[in-house]
């Protein structure tokens, strides 16, 4: 994923001067900077995250994230669910992608947790089936952006 500065000039007196300094990405025929913020809770709502199962999940967070050609920016939380900063292309849909994040951390914590939390889960699955996603800004509001767009006039 090439990353390069874009210079984004608007002609009226919305300011998204921000945007400026950013950093896109760049696929075939897009320039893009799409990030979500997801949230997963563990079953029951159970404590069963602890410091050790959370690095562990960081890491397979991130290799499941490099496999799907996006990018985990942070990752964290507490002892019933974990919140994670991704950045994706648009190509890449992100149910499919928040599927596969909690289906593989699923399977690998259970094989290397199993002592520690089965008694917390009884073999049921890990993560609950639903999910939090909230799509994440770079700099500019919503205000802002629906303010540019209707200030919008052919010349």
């Amino acid at each position: 994923m090439a990353c390069l500065p874009i210079l984004i000039a608007f002609s009226n007196n919305v300011s998204l001067d921000s945007l400026n300094h950013r950093q896109f990405s760049t696929g075939a025929y897009c320039v893009y900077n799409l990030k979500a913020h997801l949230i997963s809770v563990v079953a029951y709502r159970r404590k069963a995250i602890s410091s050790r199962i959370l690095q562990r999940l960081i890491e397979n967070f991130s290799h499941v994230c490099q496999r799907e050609q996006s990018e985990l920016l942070e990752c964290s939380g507490e002892r019933d669910h974990v919140h994670r900063l991704i950045s994706y292309p648009p190509k890449l849909c992100l149910s499919e992608l928040i599927r596969k994040l909690k289906a593989i951390s699923s399977l690998k914590i259970r094989r290397e947790f199993n002592c520690e939390i089965r008694h917390l889960l009884w073999d049921k699955p890990f993560w609950t089936k639903s999910y939090c996603v909230i799509s994440v800004g770079d700099g500019a509001t919503t205000e802002i952006i629906e303010q540019y767009i209707m200030n919008q006039r052919p010349n």
